[in-house]
């Protein structure tokens, strides 16, 4: 197999700004500097001219680069801010809605180069880098090919049921079609070479090249997130109702393995209440400064955490959030959780309406400007006046869907001299090690 290319998605506006900063060709011509293109009743506008679609292909593959102007990071997060960025490869525009899409296309180890310096600190052990790699490597790969499967069944995976007494959504890569993956957390941090890359996450791409996870003789959609909590997620209380084998339950831990039943109301308080040892339960700053970048580390508590509203904050949280009028927020109510004791439905009742809304990210998503941590909550409510709680206190554990490798889990791992192949075993159980390409 031959070293693939991947599409990223990186910008979405109406107007795109960029620089060709080396000798770029278009249908030919060498073209550099100073470009615009604006969306204009559904083509591109470009220097006058109107195309379908624009593709400007690097003289240089490997030294000329390109920049967009006022990328968004972290959308949607608390950390949300635009930025000026650099990529190799090939810039390519194109029209979706009443937008433009700038993709860069580049080769997959080129791509990882700049996912692992987005997604972590280059400070990181060589181990966890490694380790980093071939998830990243893993799950891009295995995203392409179910996007090929998706292109050539025409089969459509449905997101969203809805009825009278339900509300259940989950958010997954196929919002994408024109492009393989986007460049936000979304799909995988990919900031180009924004972040200059180091010697050891060189190293780490290299020691690791064409490597991927496999189960059943298949690419492993290698998930990840922040910080599991304590207990890995199971992929179907996410997103599909699917069973990975390799995605199941299991203690972040090696020297605790015992992990209750978190599917279990009062054996999930208790979990997220307390501060079970794990792996990802650490404060050391020179660990955590490994995995979170500088606007990551503006947020101290993931592990557990707390965030309060009063009546009147949350009543109009929920509304803008989710456009539903429920009135003034009597309970919310546990109604099922994941194997992490994340909240799969949570019955929300309101002096209006009451609904059961679902999955975990539907429920971050309605109960914060920006998303929760994580949906493994419970929640206190006091000053109870006509029955109608004045606040509410929801408390929580870990940072993300906690499906697969937990990243503060891993750098520990890697810190107290774990070798990237038992790092990835740990979090993918039952899993394999292949290499694909050379």
């Amino acid at each position: 197999m031959k070293e693939p290319k991947v599409h990223v998605g990186i910008l979405f506006e109406p107007q795109i700004e960029f620089v060709l900063m080396g000798s770029y060709l278009f249908e030919g011509k060498e073209i550099n500097g100073e470009q615009k293109v604006t969306f204009d009743h559904g083509k591109i506008l470009w220097r006058g001219n109107l195309y379908n679609e624009l593709l400007f292909l690097p003289t240089k593959e490997q030294s000329d680069a390109f920049e967009l102007i006022d990328v968004t990071i972290g959308i949607n997060f608390h950390w949300e801010r635009k930025e000026n960025q650099r990529f190799l490869g090939a810039l390519k525009i194109i029209v979706e809605g009443e937008k433009l899409t700038a993709i860069n296309i580049i080769n997959i180890e080129d791509y990882l180069t700049s996912v692992i310096s987005s997604e972590m600190s280059a400070t990181a052990s060589l181990e966890l880098l490694k380790a980093h790699a071939v998830i990243s490597r893993s799950w891009l790969l295995a995203q392409i090919q179910k996007n090929k499967e998706i292109t050539k069944s025409s089969v459509t995976y449905s997101t969203y049921t809805e009825t009278k007494e339900e509300l259940i959504r989950w958010y997954d890569r196929e919002d994408h079609n024109r492009f393989d993956v986007c460049a936000d957390d979304h799909c995988q941090r990919y900031q180009g070479i924004t972040r200059a890359s180091t010697e050891i996450v060189r190293r780490a791409i290299a020691d690791t090249r064409g490597q991927v996870l496999t189960s059943e003789g298949k690419i492993c959609d290698a998930r990840f997130s922040k910080c599991c909590g304590g207990a890995f997620e199971e992929f179907e209380y996410c997103w599909e109702n699917i069973k990975h084998t390799y995605l199941a339950k299991q203690r972040d831990s090696k020297t605790i393995t015992d992990l209750p039943d978190l599917r279990i109301e009062e054996e999930a308080e208790k979990w997220i209440r307390t501060t079970p040892e794990a792996f990802c339960n650490t404060e050391n700053q020179k660990i955590l400064s490994q995995v979170l970048n500088n606007y990551d580390q503006e947020t101290n508590d993931f592990y557990r955490w707390k965030v309060s509203y009063n009546q009147k904050e949350l009543a109009e949280l929920i509304l803008k959030r989710s456009g539903i009028d429920y009135g003034q927020i009597i309970d919310l109510i546990p109604v099922s959780r994941g194997t992490s004791g994340r909240l799969v439905k949570l019955k929300i009742i309101g002096s209006k309406r009451t609904l059961i809304i679902g999955k975990e990210l539907e429920i971050r998503r309605t109960l914060s400007t920006s998303h929760l941590y994580s949906s493994a909550f419970v929640v206190d409510k006091s000053e109870i006046k006509d029955g109608i709680p004045q606040t509410f206190t929801i408390i929580g554990a870990g940072w993300g869907h906690g499906v697969g490798l937990c990243q503060i889990g891993a750098a520990v791992m890697g810190e107290e001299g774990y070798a990237y192949d038992e790092i990835l075993l740990h979090y993918y159980i039952g899993a394999q090690i292949e290499r694909l390409y050379k």
